[in-house]
């Protein structure tokens, strides 16, 4: 089969590379005849995590989302040729034969990122992990096997819940200037805080045991993701992304508020070898 990508996937691909660089690493280990219709997926998803980066109010964002579930439900008029994403992402479904609907919900929990509202509860935040990194894993596992996907349901869940508290971590600087707080309010009421005290806090131990409770929050759901079953081999290429969590979350865990302003993403070069330790190894 051409491994040369087609003029639409170059360019999703160059969307990922730009905005998403470890999905991006993570499509190009997908085995070939299955690499466009995940990186569509990846690309879709960095369409919809970059609406806040875009707009300066959330009516414009609100515009923006529904664009996209105007596409998954046919209402789209002539647009989708012009835009490479919304094309390969179409494709895909079709050729595939995924389900519009978690693709539509990935898009309405993406209003949440327009405005500053709190994240309630742990549960909440389990409820937006679903539809959007825990959704994106199991599309991409749909793509992979439909039939072994079924059986990964739990796994899938649990490490999407990790793999975004992960990313919610790493955004935290740009999440605290912008004034959103993605720390359930549960976990700062645990340690006597709240969004505001949260969001202007200094030097505050509190500060450090929220974050070191969020990390051991997307631990644990790390851990009951690698205790629901053993991986399928023709699903790892759709978990490679969750590499990330562990060495993000562990960090995190230890650095506390130092992670408001230190850099913990592992370095390139580790990400990358610990996405081929898990395509060589097959364990989460």
């Amino acid at each position: 089969m051409n491994d040369i990508p087609s003029a639409n996937e170059a360019l999703c691909l160059q969307t990922l590379r730009e905005t998403d660089r470890d999905r991006y690493l993570a499509a190009l280990l997908t085995p070939a005849d299955r690499r466009a219709a995940i990186v569509a997926l990846y690309a879709y998803n960095a369409e919809l995590a970059r609406v806040r980066d875009l707009v300066r109010e959330p009516l414009p964002g609100e515009v923006r989302l529904q664009y996209w579930r105007d596409l998954l439900e046919g209402a789209a008029h002539g647009e989708t040729a012009a835009n490479p994403v919304a094309a390969e992402l179409i494709r895909a479904v079709q050729a595939w034969r995924l389900p519009v609907a978690p693709l539509i919900a990935m898009a309405d929990a993406r209003i949440f990122d327009l405005y500053d509202d709190p994240m309630e509860t742990t549960n909440m935040f389990e409820g937006y992990a679903g539809e959007t990194a825990s959704a994106l894993i199991q599309l991409a596992s749909l793509v992979l096997d439909p039939e072994a996907a079924e059986g990964a349901a739990d796994m899938v869940g649990h490490a999407g819940v990790a793999l975004a508290v992960a990313g919610a971590i790493l955004l935290l600087p740009i999440h605290r200037a912008r004034g959103q707080v993605y720390l359930p309010a549960q976990i700062l009421a645990s340690v006597g805080l709240d969004r505001h005290a949260f969001l202007t806090a200094g030097k505050d131990d509190r500060v450090d045991a929220a974050i070191q409770a969020f990390a051991g929050f997307g631990l644990d759901h790390l851990r009951k993701a690698r205790s629901a079953g053993r991986l399928p081999k023709s699903l790892v290429p759709a978990f490679l992304p969750v590499t990330l969590a562990e060495p993000v979350l562990k960090r995190a865990a230890k650095a506390g508020a130092a992670s408001l302003t230190a850099d913990i993403r592992p370095p390139q070069w580790r990400r990358q070898f610990a996405m081929m330790r898990l395509l060589l190894s097959g364990r989460l």
